[in-house]
């Protein structure tokens, strides 16, 4: 079997690659860097993203095309006929962020914001959970029927370890520097799951080449249940248990200022609600799985962090706003660039 992947650098590609070169398929993985090909995978330098590519890369047929690239609904709809045309199965990555809420367990049938929401304003724009839905729309809609979606829902790893809509860069970068987490109380009330990412990677292995995935959608997310401040009190013990220190907390009312920093729509149409998941449809096809224990999980992804600290992007206005609640502030020397300082200074002290 020759299985393309497209993107797989993220908490579920990693894994998946990892695993599926001890099967034997051929791999083909598309990389901007240029990395040595070895007899279990072969790597094809280049952006996936561009068209000229994108055609290299169709002039030959896969079994199996894995695709974790992010697209517009227009960059999806460009290139899907020659995706489906040049593969027996393809999988897209959609998110169990298209649910609207539901008062019963999540299943794949539950009611997206797309389909039921009011808010106009909201429909009108680009927010993540609405493309991933027009996009899943182009693949049910399509003369062919031999894709897989995949619907994950908030997957970690050593590098990624999120906290309501934050992400390490904007409450573990705090924590570590001696400074308050601010959380609002309205998402620390919030149920929700997080999913290990090589337990997405090995559910997914179940799904290549089976005939009862095509033309279906599947969740694949951790049935287990805590709220944010569960998983806050994960975080915290995990740290003291490490660093010997405690990191400082502050619970503010509600998430209204936050979303005036931040993208007020993932805060309104996903992490107020309560997100619990029912995993009967991809456990009827692939049969039982044992995810990872959320406190297990992040223990470990955690841990293997603080052993070697790598960050990514900040948001200084956010952490602007977070000193600001927390009667704090950050050392310009931390900022990188004059620019971002002078803005720093002018949403903690003026805004």
């Amino acid at each position: 079997m020759e299985i393309l992947i497209l993107g797989g650098t993220g908490a579920m590609g990693i894994p998946l690659v990892n695993l599926l070169k001890k099967s034997g398929h051929g791999l083909y993985v598309t990389s901007r860097k240029k990395i040595p090909s070895s007899h279990e995978m072969h790597y094809i330098q280049g952006n996936a993203k561009d068209d000229v590519f994108f055609e290299l890369l169709m002039r030959k047929n896969y079994d199996v095309i894995i695709d974790f690239m992010i697209y517009t609904p227009d960059e999806l709809k460009k290139r899907l006929d020659k995706i489906l045309s040049h593969t027996k199965q393809y999988f897209f990555f959609s998110s169990s962020r298209v649910y609207a809420p539901a008062e019963e367990n999540v299943t794949e049938e539950s009611p997206r914001l797309l389909d039921v929401c009011s808010d106009q304003i909201y429909l009108q724009t680009d927010e993540y959970a609405l493309v991933k839905a027009r996009e899943e729309d182009l693949l049910k809609n399509h003369k062919q029927q031999n894709w897989t979606i995949i619907r994950p829902y908030i997957t970690y790893n050593n590098q990624r370890l999120q906290l309501g809509v934050y992400e390490k860069e904007n409450w573990l970068y705090r924590a570590l520097k001696g400074r308050t987490i601010v959380f609002p109380k309205d998402i620390a009330k919030s149920k929700t799951s997080l999913t290990y990412g090589p337990d997405v990677a090995a559910t997914i292995i179940n799904l290549i080449g089976n005939k009862n995935a095509l033309g279906q959608i599947f969740q694949i997310v951790n049935n287990e249940v805590a709220t944010w401040e569960n998983i806050l009190e994960i975080y915290l013990d995990i740290i003291e248990k490490k660093m010997n220190k405690r990191p400082k907390v502050k619970m503010i009312d509600n998430s209204d200022g936050l979303q005036k920093v931040w993208s007020p729509w993932q805060i309104k149409y996903d992490r107020l609600f309560d997100r619990i998941f029912d995993n009967n449809k991809i456990e009827n096809i692939c049969g039982k799985y044992s995810y990872k224990s959320m406190e297990s999980g992040l223990h470990e992804c955690l841990s293997s962090f603080l052993d070697n600290p790598q960050w990514s992007n900040f948001n200084w206005r956010y952490e602007a706003w977070a000193d600001k609640q927390a009667e704090e502030y950050t050392p310009l020397n931390e900022i990188e660039g004059m620019r971002t300082k002078a803005k720093y200074v002018k949403w903690r002290y003026l805004s």
